[in-house]
């Protein structure tokens, strides 16, 4: 151990400051002239030299009587330095390797490091970086004393592997003082405080802790981790699944002690560079996650709670209708009154996963009291029916889905996700219960308000999820039902076959527009602003209004690779494009996003392919 004398007071040095104190000494160093005081006997006199190496070759210089007390007081500070260095770098050196030979089993939780470490990064070798991947760097390099990092998202948005990622890119004496501890169900903030208390002592500065919320006390205890172990100089990572956990922390045990980085929303541009996909629909069936999901719905062990929340997640099937459930286990692990509030009663009745998965499966369309007491209806379902049976093109136009039992197939469906009626539900549904769930969701990065305005009345509320897989899996569950029902499957295969393609189909579009808006919302910056705009007759898929220069740009969205002349007609018509004009000033652009070749038409619209704009947001 290292003491410094400050006005007498013997202080302890840890790890941290020892490097500290280096670096204040290599600096008081470069300032003093170079050189150890030595003295050689002239004529029967000892005289005072400075000595010292350069370039290979030793240099005396000789000390003269003016001055000579000033520089033997220097020669004499840089001896001092130099041996408090030297010291100095010997203790960490020591300590370094102690710490590489500590066994296992002196510690509490599951502890990795040194080779460990090593071993454990091989996975993520190769693997491209989120881009929020720079501001966990930051933390790491910056002066952050006295605070943690937060790595908070949804599971499948590639925390762990930030984690790893971040430990792959050090060197190996950055890495010498790093551990990455795996939290598990039976440890608690106790046995990581003693943990943590062992490997300060030894040196360690770089503390990554996985799976942090399965510590059952972990959001009340918190705060020790910044206010003890931060404070001493310690840089602690934490990521876990349970992304409410870290929202309740945050705003209160960890209030303005934490550095939070989001990694639930992955735009297109982010999630292609990432996987190598560029395929919108490919984003649209698993964005939103860095692993596809099964679609084993039939599958009782793959459908419970609990397989898709065991420690060893990586060897879990990640279902797509699952997510609602991950999201009823962050509020589990908050089991306090003080922050279910009025949801206690849904909790207890067993009814609160049923009233996410209702507003989940109308985001996108409204999010109102009626959402929840209005008796489940799928809007995939009566959409898709209505747009088959108006088909121009009869050998693709079926009225299949008005044929078939609808209740039958509607209650196979809410079987499936978990989603019961109000005659069902034992507790009645509030503005209230309304309210904190919508509060619960966008504190979890899962939903957003989308950008929408009107111009004749007051705009409807229009939500947005930031994993467009979590919608989109609904409609393929519905798919599933309708497939295997012995009625639906006394239909040709024609019918059957149109009726779950236009399905998806609808799904897909009405999708597709919420991600470009999303995305390019996002992305905007301050001067501009991205909203779906309605008017008495129509609507604009998204306007880009330019506040700078007090003009726009109008957008249609479409999910199709043909040019269809209804694809662009509120585009041509000149009254709807005249208040367009005079609310957000002159039509710079008109253009129809599609899947198709980018083209100008005669009329001046132009079609852009919608992968290619989203990739250059």
């Amino acid at each position: 151990m290292c003491y410094h004398s400050v006005e007498s007071e013997v202080i302890v040095l840890n790890h941290n400051e020892k490097l500290e104190r280096i670096r204040e000494i290599d600096e008081m160093l470069s300032m003093l002239p170079p050189g150890s005081l030595v003295y050689k006997t002239i004529n029967g006199k000892e005289q005072p030299y400075l000595q010292w190496t350069e370039n290979g070759k030793q240099q005396t210089k000789y000390i003269k009587k003016e001055g000579r007390e000033d520089a033997i007081a220097q020669a004499i500070k840089r001896k001092e330095l130099t041996e408090e260095r030297k010291k100095l770098t010997e203790e960490i050196k020591n300590l370094s390797s102690e710490s590489s030979k500590t066994p296992d089993e002196d510690y509490k939780t599951n502890v990795v490091y040194g080779d460990g470490l090593s071993r454990l990064t091989l996975a993520v070798k190769g693997f491209h970086r989120r881009y929020c991947y720079s501001t966990l760097e930051r933390y790491l390099t910056g002066n952050t004393f006295g605070r943690v990092c937060i790595l908070y998202g949804l599971r499948r948005t590639g925390k762990t592997t930030l984690l790893l990622q971040a430990i792959e890119s050090m060197n190996d004496e950055q890495r010498s003082r790093s551990v990455y501890i795996k939290a598990r169900t039976s440890d608690t903030m106790s046995d990581l405080s003693s943990d943590l208390k062992i490997l300060s002592s030894l040196g360690y500065e770089y503390i990554f802790i996985d799976e942090v919320t399965l510590l059952s006390d972990f959001i009340d205890s918190a705060s020790i981790l910044s206010d003890i172990f931060a404070m001493q100089g310690m840089k602690i990572v934490l990521s876990g699944m349970d992304s409410l956990g870290f929202w309740l922390t945050q705003t209160q045990e960890l209030y303005d002690r934490a550095y939070m980085i989001h990694t639930t929303y992955i735009p297109f541009r982010e999630y292609s560079y990432l996987l190598g996909i560029r395929d919108i629909d490919e984003y649209i069936r698993y964005g939103g996650t860095l692993k596809a999901g099964e679609l084993a719905f039939d599958d009782d062990d793959a459908l419970a709670a609990d397989a898709a929340f065991r420690d060893d997640e990586s060897t879990r099937r990640y279902i797509d209708t699952a997510i609602c459930n991950n999201i009823q286990h962050s509020l589990e692990s908050c089991r306090r009154g003080n922050y279910l509030r009025h949801l206690w009663s849904l909790y207890d009745a067993g009814e609160l996963t049923s009233a996410i998965n209702r507003i989940i499966e109308r985001m996108n369309h409204r999010f109102v009291l009626r959402t929840l007491t209005d008796p489940f209806k799928s809007h995939d379902y009566g959409s898709a029916k209505e747009l088959l049976e108006k088909q121009p093109d009869e050998e693709k136009r079926t009225d299949i889905l008005s044929r078939i039992d609808r209740e039958a197939i509607t209650a196979k469906l809410m079987q499936l996700l978990d989603i019961s009626n109000q005659e069902n539900q034992s507790i009645g549904i509030t503005e209230s219960h309304v309210a904190e769930i919508k509060e619960y969701l966008t504190a979890l990065d899962l939903v957003v308000d989308c950008p929408m305005e009107a111009m004749t009345a007051e705009p409807a509320e229009y939500v947005l999820f930031t994993q467009p897989g979590m919608r989109y899996c609904q409609a393929q569950a519905l798919v599933h039902v309708l497939v295997n029902d012995e009625e639906f499957q006394a239909f040709s295969q024609h019918d059957r076959d149109l009726a779950c393609a236009k399905i998806l189909e609808d799904v897909r579009g009405r999708m597709l527009e919420d991600i470009v808006l999303l995305d390019t919302a996002r992305a905007l910056p301050r001067s501009r602003r991205a909203f779906k705009l309605t008017l008495s007759r129509s609507e604009f898929d998204m306007v880009i209004y330019s506040s700078d220069t007090g003009t726009c740009e109008a957008y249609e969205i479409k999910h199709s690779a043909e040019i269809v002349p209804r694809q662009y007609h509120v585009l041509e018509d000149a009254e709807q494009c005249a208040l367009l004009e005079q609310q957000y000033g002159r039509i710079t652009k008109k253009c129809v996003l599609y899947r198709g070749e980018p083209c100008v038409l005669d009329n001046g619209i132009e079609y852009l392919n919608v992968e290619e704009y989203l990739q250059r947001l």
